[in-house]
């Protein structure tokens, strides 16, 4: 059954640590919120009626997650509401980096729209202390920041930058990958043009790279074959990669890989691009960023999806050396660091800071995966299970000789957990990777419920 409004999993919102029961500051217990809710007077809009409108004003091209349409009127930390009061752990949304509706980033937008909202060519105080507080997360030499609106203008803009610094033109990009949406980013983004109603093929700037997955791969020299694509094209400007594959089925790069990569793409003049807009502000637990776990220093990394919680935010970082070739053109972006998007961005990172999230997403990490490795050795459909914190997946494969892709079989079990009220999604080349990558305020109550579940799940199906 579908979770409802009730505490069977406890408390949805810690502070830190992972106690039972423990109340994340500035938010009202479960159980009054719902109160709330349930006594609304304001009338929803009947799901069909939704639906028709969808219809009539939105493009096909924009889907409905989950396998059905879900009509969603609130979020209280890692949990969705939807009209008829079924409650969903969300295990999915990145992007709510600090909780839905978190009470202290609501407060600090609420506060500084009463105050002032203008552009970067004045001068206020929260447009470098941000940036300076951006900074101090990040390794020298890394200290100059574009703030923009979100991970495609990012990409995009590290793209500009790199092109303008080195004078070539091409790039090289990893294969499942996905940066973004814009018409240049779907061109690096084999994620999309080798799928559903891409080109098939890359422009002839555009050269990929394997996917560095050793599930799949084994022993493959991942590195050395990337050295003798870039030697193979000439000049080019960079190497975008995410520090950890997202689309591409949450795979990590193997130790050395990123190391590796990067004196290559040095040594054939190109720029290293790290793109954390999924992975950043410390989902991976151990640090910061995940190309801190490579011990590699970037020369440009791209954040974006929690920086805002929700509030469009995105940023690209760099050396002063390499700002200073981006300086003949002028830059601007209209709503690119306005005042309320920094006053937002000092909250999540506050909310970062004080409640120890990225201690949190190593601590709740370790107790997901070893669920998952149970769940592994009970069920043989499991092939693999990987990831960091709280960027996770485990791939499903017919056969663990073969690894025939279970991407029917992912997809069931998706749809079988939603209708229990947790919410998953696959990728992968394959389709056939459950990825997990919730609000950082989930506690070990929902990882176990999740777990339990997962076996619930897999058990019916495949007994």
């Amino acid at each position: 059954m579908p979770f409802k409004n009730d505490s069977e999993s406890g408390n949805p919102l810690p502070q830190s640590g992972t106690g039972k029961g423990a109340i994340m500051d500035g938010f009202a217990p479960l159980d009054s919120m719902v109160e709330t809710v349930d006594n609304a007077d304001a009338p929803h809009a009947k799901l069909s009626e939704l639906l028709r409108q969808r219809e009539a004003h939105l493009g096909k091209a924009l889907s409905i997650a989950h396998g059905k349409p879900l009509h969603i009127t609130h979020g209280i930390g890692q949990y969705l509401f939807a009209s008829d009061g079924t409650r969903y752990l969300d295990l999915v949304n990145n992007v709510s980096h600090v909780g839905h509706s978190n009470p202290r980033v609501t407060e600090a937008c609420a506060k500084q729209m009463g105050l002032l909202n203008t552009n970067t060519r004045y001068v206020y105080d929260g447009l470098t202390d941000y940036l300076g507080r951006i900074a101090d997360t990040l390794p020298d030499p890394l200290s100059v920041g574009f703030l923009v609106n979100s991970g495609s203008e990012a990409n995009e803009l590290a793209v500009r930058i790199a092109r303008a610094h080195t004078g070539a033109h091409d790039m090289v990009v990893v294969e499942g990958a996905y940066h973004g949406h814009t018409g240049m980013l779907i061109d690096l983004s084999p994620y999309k043009f080798r799928g559903k109603g891409g080109k098939g093929e890359p422009e002839p700037w555009v050269h990929v790279v394997p996917i560095p997955d050793t599930y799949r791969g084994g022993d493959r020299d991942y590195a050395a074959e990337l050295g003798e694509i870039v030697s193979d094209a000439g000049p080019i400007a960079g190497f975008l990669v995410e520090s950890m594959l997202s689309c591409a089925g949450q795979v990590p790069l193997p130790q050395g890989y990123l190391a590796d990569a990067f004196e290559h793409v040095r040594a054939a003049g190109g720029l290293c691009i790290a793109d954390e807009v999924q992975v950043g502000f410390g989902r991976v637990g151990t640090h910061m960023w995940a190309f801190e776990e490579h011990e590699v220093v970037p020369d440009i990394v791209v954040m974006g999806k929690p920086m805002g919680n929700g509030h469009p935010m995105a940023a690209v970082f760099t050396t002063p050396e390499i700002a200073s070739s981006f300086e003949e053109m002028e830059f601007f972006s209209t709503f690119g660091g306005n005042p309320v998007s920094c006053a937002i961005g000092m909250a999540v990172m506050d909310c970062i800071e004080q409640d120890g999230l990225m201690e949190r997403a190593s601590e709740l990490g370790e107790i997901f995966m070893t669920g998952l490795k149970e769940l592994q050795a009970k069920h043989d459909i499991i092939g693999d299970v990987r990831g960091r914190g709280l960027f996770l997946g485990f791939e499903l494969v017919k056969d663990r000789e073969t690894k025939e892709p279970a991407a029917e079989e992912a997809a069931r079990i998706v749809d079988m957990m939603r209708d229990r009220g947790v919410l998953l999604s696959t990728d992968g080349p394959h389709h056939n990777v459950i990825k997990i990558k919730p609000p950082m305020v989930i506690t070990d109550v929902d990882v176990e419920k999740t777990v339990d579940l997962l076996n619930t799940c897999l058990s019916q199906l495949f007994s």
